[in-house]
């Protein structure tokens, strides 16, 4: 490797799309969900730090990491718990490589399962992991029930992926099951053959991501009414502010890749032109409002509705799409 591109790496991981870009965008994500919620709501949301309250998650995230203290128990591993969470933050943020948005481009046949496991099974992993260092009765509750939804969300937001992954790359001229197929989507969406097989990834896509995330009405395992925060309970101070972070950065990354793979990312301009970044940004919050207007239309389920909900609206989905391009 030489120095210009190990420049070009180190630019990529630490400034964008990496660490200070992704954190940027995780928390104005959750902004925009925030005063999207509030809207449908009649509130006013996130209104004081900032223009418009554009900076009231980062000084919520800011607070919590350096003003609130981590309340333990004599059986908590904080430090444990820490090492979770920033390993569910490394490996998120070294996904961004294998994304088309990414300078420092890593681009491979298959990236897409090297993706999938460094940016959502290893924060998922993580996740557990941290609140399984920070016992008590409610936290065991909240992990079975994450375990028991990711049992179906997690093969079908995998399914929804790589399906349109499959489709983006056969037989054309990009890397077979790599992202670089987004150039494909277009081409895709207008195939009558595949248009279908799209349009049911696309739903497996949306509900399996709002099982991921735990966003309404996927978000039992921190039911506040019934198991106060479920396996977030134990979490205060510097944790809870690790896990909001690795939440939200999560989002965002998927967010960005429902992005390339179901809307063609910057097409049908090139990526850095203005053209491009706009529409790529255009694409991007449309997104965020479909993902809001499920949280905020639906009220939570109970454990056993809401994996009949995910089996019948994501996991079937996804496996009629795998039936259909077998056929096709």
């Amino acid at each position: 490797m030489t120095i210009d591109q190990t420049m070009l790496l180190i630019l990529s991981t630490i400034i964008f799309p990496g660490l200070f870009f992704i954190i940027s965008l995780a928390l104005f994500t959750q902004y925009m969900v925030r005063k999207i919620s509030a809207r449908y709501q009649n509130r006013m949301g996130p209104s004081y730090v900032g223009a418009f309250g554009v900076l009231q998650p980062f000084y919520d995230f800011w607070k919590l990491l350096r003003v609130k203290e981590t309340v333990k128990t004599r059986f908590s591993m904080v430090k444990t718990a820490e090492l979770f969470f920033l390993m569910g933050l490394t490996f998120s943020i070294g996904a961004l490589v294998f994304l088309p948005l990414s300078p420092f481009r890593v681009c491979s046949e298959f990236d897409v399962l090297i993706f999938f496991y460094m940016a959502s099974v290893i924060p998922f992993i993580s996740t557990v992991m941290a609140s399984m260092a920070m016992p008590g009765p409610y936290t065991s509750i909240g992990i079975s029930r994450m375990l028991s939804i990711a049992t179906i969300a997690e093969p079908a937001f995998f399914a929804s992926i790589i399906i349109p992954v499959y489709l983006t790359t056969r037989g054309g001229d990009v890397l077979f099951m790599s992202l670089s197929g987004y150039v494909n989507v277009p081409r895709t969406w207008l195939n009558p053959l595949y248009v279908v097989i799209m349009l049911l990834c696309f739903i497996a896509y949306i509900v399996s991501l709002q099982a991921k995330v735990m966003y309404q009405p996927f978000n039992i395992p921190e039911a506040e009414q019934e198991i106060i925060a479920g396996f977030e309970t134990e979490f205060s101070g510097p944790l809870l502010a690790l896990f909001r972070l690795l939440h939200d950065v999560e989002l965002a990354i998927s967010l960005l890749l429902g992005v390339y793979i179901f809307l063609g990312g910057p097409l049908p301009f090139r990526h850095l032109s203005i053209g491009g970044v706009l529409l790529l940004i255009v694409k991007y919050v449309v997104l965020v409002i479909v993902i809001t207007l499920v949280k905020n239309v639906m009220g939570r389920y109970r454990i056993d509705q809401a994996l009949i909900q995910l089996f019948k609206y994501s996991l079937i989905p996804a496996i009629i799409s795998s039936i259909l391009v077998s056929i096709v």
